[in-house]
C-alpha cells in the first residue's frame, strides 16, 4: 500500500510540473510584442549604450569600498517632434532580484562616474536628472548614466530593461484580478529594451567580475 501512495504521489507532481511548464510556455508564446512596424502617433528614439561595468565609492564611515555598476546611454531623438522621456531602468538577476535604477544612490558616484568619462562624455547626465523630455535632432542627444547598487553575488545572469524611450504601450487582462464589474484588470505594457549578460568569475573576487554580452531585444514589459 505504501508502495502504491508514493507512486501515486510522484504521479500527481509529475501531471502539476507538466501542467505548469504547459502554462509557461502558453503564456511566453502569448506575450505582445513590439509592432514591426508602428503606427503614424509612434515613436522611438534611437539609442546606443555601453556595457555595465563597476565603479567603487569608499564614505569616510565605510572600512572598505561600496560597489556599485552602471551603464552609460545615448538618446538621439530622430523624429520630426520633441518626445516625453519617463524611464524606468531596472536590473534582474536569475536569482529573481529586481534592482530599480537610481534609488537613494550617493551623489559621489555619479560624480565619480562623470569624472571618469569626461573626456568622451562632456556632458554626461545622471537619470534622475536627465529632465523629461528630449528634443529632436543630433544637436540634442543626451548621454546618460544608469546607476544601480551591487546586486546577489549568485547570480549568473543579468537582464537590463530600459523602458521609456518609446511611446509603443499595449494593454492586457491581468490573469487574476478582477475590477468592481467582474472585468480583469487591464495591465499596461511599454516598449522596452532588453539587454542580457552573462556572469564570469568566482562570486568571492566579486570586483573581477566579467560580464558576456549575450544580445538585445525590444519587449512589451
Amino acid at each position: 500500500m505504501m508502495k502504491n501512495f508514493i507512486y501515486s504521489i510522484s504521479v500527481i507532481l509529475a501531471v502539476t510540473a507538466c501542467v505548469t511548464l504547459n502554462l509557461d510556455k502558453l503564456s511566453f508564446a502569448t506575450a505582445p510584442e513590439p509592432a514591426i512596424v508602428q503606427g503614424p502617433d509612434e515613436w522611438t528614439v534611437d539609442v546606443q549604450f555601453e556595457h555595465p561595468q563597476q565603479i567603487a565609492l569608499r564614505t569616510s564611515t565605510e572600512k572598505k569600498p561600496t560597489l556599485y555598476w552602471y551603464m552609460i546611454i545615448t538618446l538621439t531623438n530622430k523624429t520630426n517632434h520633441d518626445v516625453d522621456f519617463y524611464p524606468k531602468c531596472e536590473l534582474m538577476t536569475d536569482t529573481y532580484e529586481i534592482t530599480p535604477a537610481g534609488k537613494a544612490l550617493p551623489a559621489a558616484v555619479f560624480e565619480r562616474i562623470k569624472k571618469r568619462h569626461r573626456n568622451k562624455y562632456p556632458l554626461l547626465e545622471s537619470l534622475e536628472n536627465a529632465g523629461n523630455k528630449i528634443l529632436q535632432g543630433e544637436d540634442n542627444t543626451k548621454d546618460i548614466a544608469v546607476i544601480w547598487p551591487d546586486f546577489d553575488v549568485q547570480a549568473t545572469d543579468i537582464k537590463v530593461f530600459i523602458a521609456g524611450l518609446s511611446n509603443e504601450t499595449v494593454a492586457i487582462d491581468h490573469p487574476t484580478e478582477k475590477d468592481q464589474a467582474g472585468e480583469p484588470v487591464k495591465i499596461y505594457l511599454r516598449k522596452t529594451l532588453e539587454l542580457s549578460y552573462k556572469l564570469g568569475g568566482d562570486p568571492a573576487f566579486r570586483p573581477k567580475t566579467k560580464l558576456v554580452y549575450e544580445g538585445k531585444s525590444w519587449v512589451m514589459r
